[in-house]
């Protein structure tokens, strides 16, 4: 083995990777908690904010434990550089805000979450960029939009609730033709599961605070992309906007990646276990699972995904009142919004999640009012099988 994360296995670079002991060589990672750092003398410092050596100035720009999960997650995901964010929604926004100017022109996937989806319908627009949504499973759509010049794309792909998938291959070929970048949010599928910039895409963010936490525990974020573009377009932006991630957080991520792959293979064994019950379920119209040879995309997911993740989307026969019944009475699965944690949770998206992109959008997206979305967890898939069987038929019966 030799010391080029490029060279190591998969589950070596998640424990192993931008590992960077102190004077102290402690085995866990260091939380370097401060907020700023000092230099020898003045000519030091000088040369530092001309970017003539490579020291630490403010943690707002860099700090020790974040460079370790920055460093791990692109040896992860096969990127040249990585910025952590304080969120999800900060490394979404951040990566678009860079990129586009009043006058520009971004074509973005219909099946979006909720705040990515206002950002591109309703902050984007304020600012003078026109946008363009598209079905994101339609290529001749694609087709027809970046026929026009666009600078940039902005997908999710599987999307959230629905798990729709767009053929990132063919339309970042596509996007590139009319001049546009393909910034892509891949939380869904994880960084184990789907690997965009090899099918084309230039950026891609993350919501640290789902799988890779995975736990619970904190909120952070992650864009990744290639040296050129991050010196150039994103670090400038982050430096003098402040979307950083805090150092514990940074801590509480890089433990987390050292689990990544044990829990998402287990979470994602459960979620297809979950699906191929609930599909023989009579109180259940229909599932959605990538992995499932049902789903309508199926033969893509095998294409483009080397696995098929932990969420499950199904529809409640009896619309909200059903789902709500049925949710109410789940013993063991939470209710929550949140996804990729250890545990098993539900959510509502028409209610919660995708509830302020109104009913007329939610139609076209397929969200009604008896979908639900389960994040499968580590609990054994016939203790889930259970509560949600038993929660179905007392939903049934109440």
């Amino acid at each position: 083995m030799t010391g080029d994360p490029k060279d190591w296995r998969l589950p070596t670079r998640l424990v192993r990777a931008g590992l960077t002991r102190s004077q102290h060589h402690e085995t866990s990672e260091a939380i370097f908690f401060n907020s700023g750092y000092v230099f020898d003398n003045a000519a030091q410092a000088e040369a530092a904010f001309k970017g003539e050596n490579d020291v630490y100035i403010y943690s707002r720009y860099g700090n020790p434990t974040v460079s370790m999960f920055e460093e791990r997650l692109a040896a992860l995901e096969g990127a040249e550089m990585c910025r952590g964010t304080a969120t999800g929604m900060a490394a979404v926004f951040a990566a678009l805000a860079c990129l586009l100017k009043q006058g520009d022109r971004v074509v973005a996937s219909r099946a979006l979450f909720g705040s990515c989806h206002y950002i591109v319908d309703k902050v984007l627009p304020r600012w003078g960029v026109t946008t363009r949504f598209v079905d994101g499973t339609d290529l001749d759509e694609w087709r027809e939009a970046l026929a026009t010049p666009a600078n940039a794309v902005f997908l999710e792909s599987p999307s959230n609730p629905m798990l729709d998938l767009v053929d990132v291959a063919a339309v970042s070929e596509l996007a590139h033709g009319a001049g546009a970048r393909v910034v892509i949010d891949n939380v869904f599928s994880t960084p184990l599961y789907q690997r965009p910039l090899e099918l084309g895409a230039d950026i891609v963010v993350y919501s640290a605070t789902k799988h890779i936490d995975g736990q619970g525990r904190a909120l952070g974020g992650a864009v990744l992309s290639t040296k050129a573009w991050m010196s150039e377009h994103f670090i400038p932006f982050y430096r003098n906007t402040g979307p950083s991630m805090s150092p514990f957080n940074a801590w509480v991520m890089l433990k987390g990646l050292e689990t990544l792959e044990l829990r998402v293979e287990r979470q994602s064994a459960n979620a297809l276990a979950l699906a191929r019950y609930l599909e023989a379920h009579k109180g259940i119209e229909f599932v959605r699972y990538p992995g499932l040879p049902s789903f309508p995309q199926h033969a893509l997911a095998l294409r483009q995904m080397s696995g098929f993740g932990n969420l499950v989307t199904f529809v409640i026969k009896g619309g909200k009142k059903a789902a709500f019944a049925f949710a109410d009475a789940l013993e063991m699965v939470d209710i929550s919004n949140n996804i990729g944690d250890t545990k098993s949770l539900i959510c509502h998206p028409a209610t919660t999640t995708h509830s302020r992109i109104g009913a007329e959008e939610r139609a076209k997206l397929g969200i009604y009012d008896g979908v639900l979305r389960i994040s499968v967890g580590l609990e054994h898939p016939d203790d889930l099988a259970a509560d949600i069987g038993g929660a179905l038929d007392r939903a049934e019966a109440g």
